[in-house]
């Protein structure tokens, strides 16, 4: 085995002086010559060289690694990855579960700070301020970005102590609370993300359609859907690369919006003078003018949120992908924070304060004009105070932003139905991972329902984002119970088994206590949705069947799939038993001696660190 290592070692070496594309020429005498060093230095050693391919060293190699060109190089990286957890064929590591760790800290960091900024903010809020009002939408907001933080801390330990498991987070559940819950839940995410790319390339439309109507839709879905695939069959690096300037610019944006916003709320843009709280007052902070109203309103905006923040889960996926996670898991919890309060809080408060609730082009409203095309809020916040320009620019960027969210949904459901393979809950046919670490098969299934987004021209359009949307927020709901309550179950069976909480690379800043919390609000807002799902605001107090399985239709399928796995398997276990808990599998161990040390370090290198550098580390 030793042996064997020496000789890649000694092959990766040549490779690197002769990789293709490199600036310094080389003879082909001298890669010969080179080569059948390579091959003498090892002469000394047991391993069987005679497998090795040496035709052509005497003369011009055939079929050779030079001769095959970049297209043979393409194609040779399409074939199964051979031993994961090795290298690939660029020397870059492969996780245990055959995934490329390319994605660096500006990647997870950029993710977690931009990833999930699509339909839901942009867009679907128009609905829950046109429905319930800006009061109702502040309020649900604030009531859900609490749950999405101690969601954060929970999946950043487990991601950290369980960085090769397959499937990630999906995982968790399987391994620490129920192989039936973790069926259902896999499955749902994955129903959910699946259905979430050609749904956010149709929302993409919606923009386009400000500025034009007389060009067929299809023809922009064409673009980018050609766009996405080229992205995502070259790898993980090129999308971490894109991911990282489409969430750049979507922050760039969100930055620019608040700015611009005070200035419209103070008088000093638009041609509306000084706006302040107007539109809190009328037509008023809440639609309704009853208390149940009022409450059903905040209960309405609940899903809408967890829709909105969907995505920010993605970080933990990526730990298959990441070079580091002990050290990129605690800056992408911190960036969390910051998106929570400077891109969604403060963003919402100041979109109530310059779109007013009873405007007829805000998405779901009761006012709404037959032909009218439905745009974001934050488009409307622009144009209705009649500033030039910058609604164009806004909506450009909401265009991207879509966009974007179609990237993400594109990495995020290959790999689960590739984990779902894994775990041996789909085909096997679809664990194949290739030479460059990507899903090959997954992807090619997920592109080809994709093809769901050129119905996007249809004049049933929005009926059918409708539906596309449905499963989205409630399934976000079930993913985050899950990893929450994993992370409950994970700590307890540390304690039954008497293991050592200081083997932990990271820990949750909220504890068991804050995944309890959230597992609990998790359950009132289940509740709370079905009462909403049953009778809507502004619906009068009547039951619609459409209403209520666009807002509760997540629930039937996570059933199905739980019950059907129990009765396909005959497997009824609801909990595993802390005491037979697998805490071992995938589990990476920290030697807490070393752990400490590096604080101990860190601590002394911030003593005499630069005010930059201390700050830098503070908020980074």
């Amino acid at each position: 085995m030793e042996m064997a290592s020496s000789f890649h070692s000694e092959k990766r070496s040549f490779d690197s002086k002769h990789r293709l594309g490199s600036n310094t020429p080389v003879s082909e005498e001298t890669q010969i010559n080179d080569y059948k060093g390579t091959v003498e230095n090892l002469s000394d050693s047991p391993v069987e060289v005679s497998n090795i391919q040496t035709e052509g060293i005497d003369g011009p190699p055939k079929q050779g690694f030079f001769q095959r060109g970049i297209l043979g190089r393409v194609v040779d990286s399409y074939r199964r990855a051979d031993i994961p957890g090795q290298d690939d064929p660029e020397g870059d590591m492969v996780s245990n579960a055959g995934l490329k760790q390319a994605l660096k800290t500006r990647h997870v960091a950029m993710m977690s700070l931009g990833t999930g900024i699509g339909t839901g903010l942009l867009i679907a809020n128009g609905k829950g301020l046109s429905n319930a009002g800006p009061a109702p939408l502040l309020i649900g907001y604030g009531l859900v970005s609490v749950n999405t933080y101690f969601m954060v801390q929970a999946a950043g330990e487990l991601a950290v102590a369980f960085p090769t498991i397959p499937g990630s987070f999906n995982a968790y559940t399987s391994q620490l609370v129920s192989r039936p819950f973790g069926f259902a839940t896999t499955w749902l995410f994955f129903v959910q993300w699946l259905t979430m790319f050609p749904m956010e390339l149709i929302a993409m439309t919606f923009a386009v359609r400000f500025w034009t109507t007389r060009v067929d839709a299809d023809v922009f879905v064409l673009i980018f859907f050609v766009f996405l695939f080229i992205v995502h069959f070259i790898g993980v690096e090129a999308y971490g690369e894109t991911e990282f300037f489409l969430n750049l610019f979507k922050v760039l944006m969100v930055i620019g919006f608040v700015i611009f916003a005070i200035c419209v709320a103070a008088g000093g843009a638009g041609d509306s003078g000084y706006i302040g709280a107007k539109y809190w007052h009328d037509p008023g902070a809440f639609v309704s003018h009853t208390a149940e109203g009022r409450y059903k309103g905040v209960c309405y905006v609940l899903v809408s949120a967890y829709f909105s923040y969907g995505g920010t889960e993605l970080f933990v996926l990526s730990v298959n992908e990441q070079e580091n996670p002990r050290k990129t898991t605690p800056t992408a919890t911190k960036t969390t924070i910051y998106r929570i309060i400077f891109i969604y809080l403060l963003t919402i408060v100041l979109v109530g304060f310059t779109v007013p609730n009873n405007h007829p082009r805000l998405m779901g409203s009761p006012y709404a004009k037959e032909g009218v095309q439905s745009v974001s809020p934050y488009v409307l916040a622009a144009s209705y105070h009649h500033v030039r320009v910058l609604p164009h620019f806004i909506n450009a960027v909401v265009m991207l932003a879509l966009v974007s969210m179609s990237n993400s949904a594109m990495y995020a459901a290959p790999r689960l139905i590739c984990s779902l393979a894994q775990q041996g809950y789909c085909p096997k046919y679809f664990d194949y991972i290739d030479r460059r670490g990507r899903p090959t098969r997954a992807l090619v299934l997920c592109f080809i329902i994709g093809v769901i987004a050129f119905a996007s021209s249809s004049e049933k359009r929005e009926t059918i984002f409708s539906w596309l949307s449905a499963i989205a927020g409630l399934s976000e709901l079930f993913t985050w119970s899950s990893i929450m309550l994993s992370h409950v179950r994970f700590r307890a069976a540390i304690k039954v088994q008497g293991k050592d909480i200081n083997e932990l690379g990271y820990k949750s800043n909220t504890g068991v206590w804050g995944s309890a919390y959230g597992v609990f609000f998790s359950l009132l807002v289940f509740a709370a949705q079905f009462w909403v799902a049953l009778s809507a605001p502004n619906s009068g107090g009547k039951c619609s069947a459409s209403d209520f399985f666009q807002s509760y239709l997540a629930l039937p399928i996570w059933l199905t799939f739980y019950v059907g796995f129990m009765l396909w398997t005959r497997d009824f276990t609801f909990l595993i038993p802390l005491n037979k808990v697998d805490l071992d599998s995938y589990r990476r161990y920290y030697d807490p001696e070393l752990l400490r040390q590096e604080d101990e370090e860190h601590k002394q290198a911030m003593k005499s660190a630069s005010i930059w550098i201390k700050l830098h580390s503070f908020f980074c």
